[in-house]
């Protein structure tokens, strides 16, 4: 039995329309359809995100307060939850720190590359991307490779739209010159059905475009800080210059990974639908070319990819260059930033203005000379790109009308019969021809943006190469040799060589594979300042280190700290963590936050709180290091300044001392951190240090600090790397105390023949005056 259909005039309306014609009217319903859906929830999402807005209520002054002091907050997982304030609300981002098992993992994924590579479009370049795509992508269910596949379903509709409305353009021309007046209209609603698709689609491509840049950033980024701020044992942000031979680093966190971003993500759409367009419009154009107008078009192609191979500067060296420039000035700037108040005192405003304006000029001239090699080059892909593909579409779009054997020029001046068929040869060549042209200039357009996406490829590769490099020195910084820990209270040396660290042995091995003529002196060898150091102490014995300037004594405090590695297969042993030794160095820190956050540091709000310690606790602090009056003064534990500038010297060592009171170590190292603080001051905090059980390392050069220690430390000076420890109070000692008095004792036996010498003096000025 037959189901009969209804006879519905829209059905009648399609099956008149030809195949072409259908299939673009059937992409340009289902877009509509799609879209129509999204439309109708639109509303809904808009509705519900008002009321979701309008039911919270904006959180009081303390509580934004409160989150500013906080910051984030500990989450089970080991995650950390953020409170970012906004509008009057305070937001949560949650951020899981990376896996150190995904770091080792992608360690094997990054082995150093010599310094002598050069960025370019070969196997390391695609090694190298490929690596740090593992990263921005680390799997298919990521937010990431989401937004991946969204882009890509907007390129390919695009380029379907493309098709489409070639299609449609030559069907209106036609069904104009044809004098049809229907399906002229039925074209113009066609039009305007395909031009909303079309225009959100290409939103929609840059939209994606920015989100994926944005997204790629920020896993980027978040992956270098967790590798680049790593704790103890491996310290990279410490060591990334000095083992790894890194310089600027901050301008490789945050500029050049942003350009890779950007200029990844603006890659992949001028390569994707660029390669997609050549496909489907030079498979559409071989319909009506035939086979020699599509040998031609391929001729087109490999000619035209040789002419600009040929003239292509190296743009992945020259945008390698250009950033370390950049890098350097940026560098600069910040240093004088940073060093402000001592540029001030000695007058060097226009000595430094100098230096960074040599840098700029380094940096302009570079830039410059870039500017001048695309002149050559950009006028050759103008010239290529417009004239030489447009000549080259208007001969293959004759090649279907001179190399026809059968060519009617007939003009239909009246309607056709009732049983007659149009055979209107204008009007069809007249479609073909807007159509192929249509195609052909979206050809060109295509393959303009594939030519210039060569250009952006070998920049791409100059920033990939600077990214790796940073990823790779930082995954192949070895970590540093764990200090013993007997269990006890000892902080001990033994027979250990203190020397600056050299070059990590990788990077040696990649240095030497750069020259093979450089192996033997590539090896180097760290400066010993201090040989075979050797001693012991025991919870309660004082340590007292000194000698003159630039002898290594902070270099002990770096090895004791675990700063530096200790040298000649000398041990360290040493209580670990912060409640094992703690470090106050010379330079005092203040971190940014508000002035509890000095206090506590390195310690957070929230371990503050779930301490149990009180803010009576932290007076008490401040009392003994005689800065009690710093909240009353700066508007209360809560108050957020530049703490660097807003403080005195002495009263950012005593802020030092007062850490050290706060956590409470066992052992603590003080390298001159009291140099600025009055002599009274700073008894009263080392003895403050010692009621507290707080065992004493002190570099200092003060004897007046020798009656707080039981031993003292000399380094001898004179480049042998000798030194002498003695306990403080022992006969040998007094036997140099009382040869210091007996030279005393000479010298004022001497004053009253200098005090006679000097009423001569006097008494002979007098009478020449006279």
């Amino acid at each position: 039995m037959a189901i009969q259909l209804p006879n519905l005039p829209h059905l009648a309306v399609l099956g008149k329309l030809d195949p072409k014609a259908r299939r673009s009217l059937l992409v340009a319903l289902f877009t509509l359809l799609l879209l129509r859906g999204k439309i109708a929830d639109l509303p809904r999402g808009v509705l519900a995100k008002l009321r979701n807005v309008a039911s919270r209520q904006e959180v009081s002054q303390e509580e934004l307060a409160q989150a500013l002091q906080q910051v984030y907050v500990d989450e089970p997982d080991g995650s950390k939850t953020l409170l970012v304030p906004h509008k009057g609300r305070i937001s949560k981002v949650t951020v899981k720190p990376t896996p150190a098992s995904v770091i080792e993992k992608n360690a094997k994924r990054f082995p150093l590359v010599p310094a002598s590579h050069k960025p370019s479009l070969d196997k390391t370049f695609l090694r190298q991307l490929l690596a740090i795509l593992r990263i921005a992508f680390p799997s298919w269910r990521s937010k990431e490779a989401l937004i991946l596949v969204s882009h890509s379903f907007f390129l390919v509709l695009r380029t379907v739209l493309s098709v489409a409305v070639a299609r449609l353009d030559g069907r209106i021309v036609r069904d104009l010159v044809s004098a049809d007046g229907l399906g002229f209209v039925k074209g113009l609603g066609l039009w305007f059905a395909l031009a909303i698709p079309s225009t959100y689609t290409n939103s929609m491509i840059r939209h994606m475009q920015a989100k994926l840049s944005l997204r790629m950033r920020t896993r980027l980024t978040r992956y270098t800080d967790d590798i680049y701020l790593s704790a103890a044992p491996h310290l990279r942000y410490y060591r990334v210059a000095l083992e790894g031979g890194l310089d600027d680093v901050d301008q490789y966190i945050t500029s050049d990974i942003a350009s890779f971003c950007d200029a990844l993500s603006g890659i992949y759409g001028n390569v994707l639908k660029p390669a997609l367009d050549l496909v489907l419009f030079t498979s559409q154009l071989s319909r009506s070319l035939g086979f020699r107008g599509t040998a031609m078009l391929f001729l087109n192609y490999y000619i035209t990819a040789r002419i600009l191979r040929a003239v292509t500067p190296a743009f992945g060296r020259l945008a390698a260059v250009e950033a370390r420039l950049e890098g350097e000035y940026r560098a600069g700037m910040g240093r004088v930033g940073r060093e402000s108040e001592e540029v001030a005192f000695y007058g060097g405003g226009l000595r430094e203005r100098s230096i960074l304006w040599r840098a700029y000029l380094r940096l302009i001239k570079h830039v410059n000379s870039i500017y001048k090699i695309r002149i050559a080059y950009e006028w050759t892909e103008d010239f290529v790109i417009k004239y030489l593909w447009s000549a080259a579409g208007y001969c293959l779009i004759s090649i279907p009308v001179f190399f026809t054997r059968r060519r009617h020029v007939g003009i239909q001046a009246q309607g056709p019969k009732a049983d007659e068929r149009v055979n209107n040869e204008v009007a069809n060549r007249t479609e073909t021809y807007i159509s192929s042209r249509r195609l052909l200039l979206s050809l060109a357009d295509a393959g303009g943006r594939l030519m210039y996406a060569y250009k952006d490829l070998l920049e791409l590769a100059g920033l990939t190469t600077r990214l790796y490099t940073l990823l790779s020195t930082l995954h192949n910084l070895p970590p540093l040799p764990v200090p013993a820990n007997s269990g006890k209270d000892v902080v001990a040396l033994r027979n250990v060589d203190v020397g600056v660290p050299t070059t990590a042995p990788a990077f040696l091995a990649a240095a030497a594979a750069d020259d093979e003529s450089e192996t033997g002196s590539s090896k180097g060898s760290g400066t010993v300042l201090v040989r075979g150091l050797s001693f012991e102490l025991e919870a309660g014995e004082h340590l007292m280190i000194t000698g003159s300037n630039g002898v290594g004594k902070t270099a002990i405090a770096r090895v004791l700290a675990g700063l530096w590695a200790a040298q000649g297969g000398g041990q360290v042993s040493r209580p670990l963590g912060k409640t094992g030794v703690f470090v106050v160095p010379q330079r005092a820190y203040m971190v940014t936050g508000t002035l509890l956050d000095q206090i506590i540091y390195p310690d957070s709000y929230p371990q503050f709180v779930a301490s149990g310690r009180t803010h009576a606790e932290l007076m008490e602090i401040l009392a003994a290091v005689n800065l009690a009056y710093l909240p009353s003064r700066e508007g209360g534990w809560t108050t957020r300044k530049e703490w660097r500038d807003v403080l005195s010297g002495g009263e950012k060592q005593r802020m030092g001392m007062a850490r050290v009171f706060y956590h409470r170590p066992k052992f603590a190292i003080l390298d001159e951190c009291t140099s600025a603080v009055s002599s009274d001051v700073e008894g009263r905090m080392y003895e403050h240090a010692k009621s507290l059980g707080i065992t004493l390392i002190t570099i200092s050069l003060r004897p007046a600090l020798m009656r707080y220690h039981t031993q003292l430390l000399t380094i001898a000076g004179d480049g042998t790397g000798r030194w002498s420890l003695k306990r403080i109070g022992t006969a040998e000692e007094r036997m140099d105390l009382d040869r210091e008095i007996v030279t005393l004792e000479n010298r004022l036996a001497e004053v009253e023949q200098w005090e006679t010498r000097l009423k001569e003096l006097e008494r002979l000025l007098s009478a020449q005056e006279a």
